[in-house]
C-alpha cells in the first residue's frame, strides 16, 4: 500500500464495524492540481480510503494465524458524493459488516465532515489466501500505526 488513505482507526469491532479518521491538508500534494484555486480531494481517493477501511475491518474480523486473507476490492455499488472534502476539514469514516459469504464479503461506508454526511457506498471484496511475506509484513505495519492507540491492540495479523 503505497497511499495510506488513513490518517488513524479510531474504534474496532471485530466481525461488525470500524471507525477511521482521514484530515486533509492543503499540503497534501493532489490538492495543488486538484483544483487550483478549488482545492477539493479527488472522489478517487475517497473510495480508497473507503476500501481501505473495509479492508481493514474484514481482514481484523476474518484472519486467524492459521489462515490468512487479503481483501480485494472488487465491487463498488452505490456509490454517492454529497459534498468535497477541503483543506482543514476531517473525514470521519465508519463501516459496517453488511454481508459475509465463503470467499467475498460487502461492507457498508458511509463518510462525514462535522457533522454532514459526505458519502455512502457498499463495497465488496473478494477474500483471497495471498503467498506474500512481503504484503503480510506490509498490512501488519500499517495496521500497528493505524491502531497504536486502541486498547487492547489487535494481535489477530
Amino acid at each position: 500500500m503505497r497511499y495510506f488513505m488513513l490518517d488513524r482507526v479510531t474504534a474496532l469491532n471485530p466481525g461488525e464495524s470500524a471507525a477511521a479518521v482521514k484530515n486533509i491538508s492543503l499540503s497534501d500534494d493532489v490538492l495543488h492540481d486538484h483544483f487550483p484555486d478549488y482545492p477539493i480531494f479527488p472522489g478517487a481517493l475517497v473510495v480508497e480510503a473507503m476500501a481501505q477501511l473495509g479492508g481493514f475491518l474484514l481482514e481484523m474480523s476474518i484472519n486467524r494465524p492459521e489462515m490468512i486473507r487479503r481483501a480485494l476490492l472488487a465491487q463498488i455499488d452505490q456509490a454517492k458524493f454529497y459534498r468535497p472534502a477541503e483543506p482543514g476539514d476531517q473525514i470521519l469514516l465508519y463501516a459496517q459488516m453488511a454481508e459475509q459469504m465463503v470467499d467475498a464479503a460487502r461492507v457498508k461506508i458511509r463518510l462525514d465532515i462535522s457533522g454532514e454526511k459526505m458519502a455512502l457506498a457498499k463495497l465488496t471484496f473478494a477474500l483471497r489466501e495471498i503467498d506474500s511475506e512481503k504484503i503480510h509484513q506490509q498490512r501488519r505495519y500499517v495496521y500497528r500505526l493505524w491502531t497504536r492507540h486502541l486498547k487492547p491492540v489487535p494481535q489477530i495479523l
